[in-house]
């Protein structure tokens, strides 16, 4: 099998590897086979994205045992919830926009380490001012990971393939709520006391060190070194991620992309200009608008489940009931978790054929119809009230992550020019963890205030405003060469 261009013309690093061998009759070969880098560099993606799903989902059956030890009240309970996700917020475009200035393999490496010391940090927390600082640096790292995980998986695959591939490896998200809910679970069996939350996260803490040390091996973004005007070494790279038997290409030769010619800098100013505003509404609006209910929903099933369904009484007499009701919800909660999963399987299966903007668009609605269910459980009694309940949350996790939450995070590192993708993904990664971050640290609150039923109907606004804006702002990435990707002067 060989090459079907001539090796001799220059390309871009992404024709490169969305460039089809032919056979040696001359028959094309069905798509571009991903090299074994390729797949490395996917797996410690994914790994990333499945690390976070662990911790944050985590929190749900970590937080009744977290209060009772430092014996928080509902500001402060809201505080620990909403802690990690202000890191996010913070490191998303402070640490993912470093991307664009210091390169992708660099800020991959550093995120991981630094989630990883955090993680280990929080195991010997001793009071609850050192909890949240160290949920914060924890926060930091995974908000890096938002942008990076994507471009280093979106940069180093082919064009063809890049929706589902980006997609599963976000599933992991998924994966990794659904192993953090059950990690609690079995942890809390095993372990009835309150120290339990501490090993719920120091399980992650060797797994995250192994992860950190193979992000070494991979290759940085030969788009991003040709982007910076770094070809020679674009090219190196781009022979490195694309070694495979046969070889083939024979030889790299790349121009310059065309929309980075005599630039540099990190081109923060020009993504603040105009021709970004629509790009920039996209990828951060409707993120926002999904996070105000995937995090509230995904941290706090356990504790809607335990108060509705009755999985722990009205008042908490000792640590027994405490354990107790928190293991039966968490049960719940993995029932519903594995609706994430699903959702994310589906959102794989069909977002190269249907498309990023009419999947998001039909989640936003899917979501708003299962809180709307949900709302609607709350004036039933008896096992209708049960039964309507799980079925609406069990209809939003599998709605938001076969649109909203996955198309979002698709579509955000997909938009912008290569050379301010970190940044511009990072601000899109912040604004949803604006959401995100004050909706777990009100939630307690709210839910204290205006109950359930209020909530989940605004929720229901929001998931439907997310559609709207989606639509009148859309931008079809779908199979689009990332290399071309500019909005003009």
């Amino acid at each position: 099998m060989a090459p079907a261009r001539d090796v001799h013309q220059a390309r871009t690093v992404q024709e490169y590897i969305d460039e089809i061998p032919a056979w040696a009759d001359g028959t094309p070969a069905s798509g571009a086979p991903m090299t074994p880098m390729q797949w490395r560099i996917w797996a410690l993606a994914s790994a990333g994205k499945f690390f976070e799903g662990l911790v944050v989902f985590m929190t749900g059956v970590a937080l009744p045992l977290i209060v009772r030890e430092f014996n928080l009240g509902a500001m402060e309970k809201g505080a620990v919830s909403a802690m990690p996700l202000f890191g996010i917020l913070i490191g998303a475009t402070a640490l993912g926009g470093l991307a664009d200035r210091f390169g992708r393999k660099a800020m991959f490496i550093a995120e991981m380490a630094l989630f990883t010391l955090s993680l280990a940090l929080l195991v010997v927390s001793p009071n609850y001012q050192y909890l949240l600082a160290v949920l914060f640096v924890m926060g930091l790292s995974l908000g890096c990971d938002y942008p990076t995980a994507h471009m280093v998986i979106s940069e180093s695959i082919p064009s063809a393939s890049r929706g589902r591939l980006v997609l599963a490896a976000f599933g992991f998200q998924a994966v990794g709520a659904l192993v953090g809910t059950g990690v609690g679970f079995v942890i809390l069996a095993n372990t009835p006391d309150l120290p339990a939350w501490r090993w719920m996260y120091g399980s992650a803490v060797i797994p995250a060190l192994l992860v950190v040390l193979a992000r070494f091996t991979v290759t940085d973004s030969a788009p991003w070194l040709a982007a910076r005007g770094r070809l020679g070494e674009a090219e190196r790279e781009t022979a490195r991620l694309l070694r495979r038997r046969p070889p083939y290409p024979s030889r790299v030769r790349l121009r310059r992309p065309d929309q980075t010619a005599g630039e540099g800098g990190d081109g923060g100013d020009r993504l603040f200009s105009r021709r970004y505003l629509r790009p920039l509404v996209l990828a951060s609006v409707p993120w926002f608008l999904q996070d105000l209910g995937t995090y509230g929903i995904g941290i706090f099933t356990p504790t809607i489940l335990a108060s509705v369904v009755g999985a722990q009484p009205k008042y908490v007499r000792n640590l027994a009931d405490l354990i107790h009701g928190d293991m039966l919800a968490a049960k719940g909660a993995a029932l519903i978790d594995v609706l994430l999963l699903v959702g994310i399987v589906a959102a794989v299966l069909l977002v190269d054929r249907v498309g990023r903007i009419r999947l998001q668009v039909v989640g936003f609605i899917g979501c708003a119809a299962g809180l709307g269910l949900a709302a609607l459980s709350l004036t039933l009694d008896g096992s209708g009230e049960t039964l309507a309940l799980f079925a609406g949350f069990m209809l939003f996790s599998f709605m938001t992550n076969l649109g909203p939450n996955a198309m979002t995070y698709l579509i955000a590192g997909e938009v912008f020019p290569t050379r301010v993708r970190g940044l511009g993904a990072g601000i899109a990664a912040s604004a949803a963890k604006v959401g995100a971050a004050a909706t777990a640290f009100l939630f307690p609150v709210l839910l204290a205030g205006l109950g359930t039923r209020a909530i989940l109907l605004a929720l229901v606004g929001t998931s439907l405003l997310g559609a709207a804006i989606t639509w009148f702002m859309r931008i079809e990435t779908t199979g689009v060469d990332l290399d071309s990707i500019d909005y003009g002067p």
